[in-house]
């Protein structure tokens, strides 16, 4: 890496990317959960999500193939958000892939993210249609510029700017039965740290502090907590998402209606992955 990459001000993170072996099978998890999930979004690249909108304004979005000639051309066009799902899923069926944080100016992103030694490919742009809550139809274009870890085949980021914002009243898609208020803590294993630190302050714009075994990046609306394991291999694994929750017994009971498995602990539910929910997910209250 040339440098880091620094901003005056810690990012936002957008969204995370969850790749998933059957986009049915995810949105019936979900669901489960007690989670209220999007209509499919249609990629033109043959990838399609079922997204996830929190109160918050982030979102998960597991993503799923729909179209494998699609895809195939689409490597062989050089789109780099394939070429990391690619890699991705030659190493894990399901699980996080992404961390996708908020642009103004992907143009600057990529250009910065090259001086920087970490780009992940050329900046590309598309369009997709968008069913709204109301049946109504819309489409959103993005541009988007992608950091990598050269190292690193399991993980990757990438800024998104929106170039036609969606309408801003998507409450009813960020209303769950769950009682999920937003995101909190993504918790990441990594085997190293010499190129992991570096990269992740460019990518969130945010100086890492010390926590146990590890370094925690507080991006501007959610904290990534990366810890060393033996168990990550060589690479990065992400292997729970946080939440809160405005009531954990209203949390509790929609699992338990629903026959999800959970364990309750001091200050929190856990449960643990499962098909169509490639991390653990846990559930901390509201402490506002």
């Amino acid at each position: 890496m040339a440098h880091i990459y620094s901003h005056a001000s810690p990012r936002a993170v957008d969204h995370l990317v969850l790749p998933v072996m059957d986009l049915d099978v995810a949105r019936s998890r979900l669901e489960a959960l007690g989670f209220t999930v999007a209509a499919n979004g249609y990629h033109p690249f043959g990838t399609v999500n079922a997204c996830v909108f929190l109160a918050d304004k982030t979102y998960l979005e597991p993503l799923a193939i729909t179209d494998p000639i699609a895809v195939d051309a689409a490597l062989d066009a050089g789109n780099a958000f394939i070429a990391r799902d690619r890699l991705f899923r030659q190493h894990r069926q399901e699980g996080l892939s992404a961390i996708v944080v908020q642009s103004d100016d992907a143009k600057a992103d990529h250009e910065a993210f090259a001086a920087a030694g970490i780009s992940g490919g050329d900046m590309f742009e598309f369009s997709r249609p968008v069913r709204l809550p109301d049946g109504r139809e819309t489409t959103s274009s993005f541009r988007l510029a992608f950091a990598v870890d050269e190292a690193e085949e399991q993980f990757f980021a990438f800024a998104c700017q929106r170039l036609n914002p969606l309408p801003a009243d998507r409450a009813a898609l960020e209303r769950h039965a769950n009682g999920t208020l937003g995101l909190k803590r993504l918790l990441i294993q990594s085997a190293r740290h010499e190129s992991r630190d570096p990269w992740m302050q460019s990518v969130l714009g945010a100086d890492g502090s010390s926590i146990t075994n590890g370094t925690a990046f507080d991006a501007q609306n959610l904290r990534i907590e990366a810890t060393e394991s033996e168990f990550a291999e060589d690479g990065f694994l992400a292997f729970a998402l946080v939440f809160t929750v405005a009531d954990l017994e209203v949390t509790a009971a929609a699992l338990a209606a629903n026959g999800v498995v959970y364990q309750k602990l001091s200050g929190g539910i856990t449960v643990p992955a499962a098909p169509g929910q490639g991390v653990a997910f846990l559930f901390e209250e509201n402490a506002s």
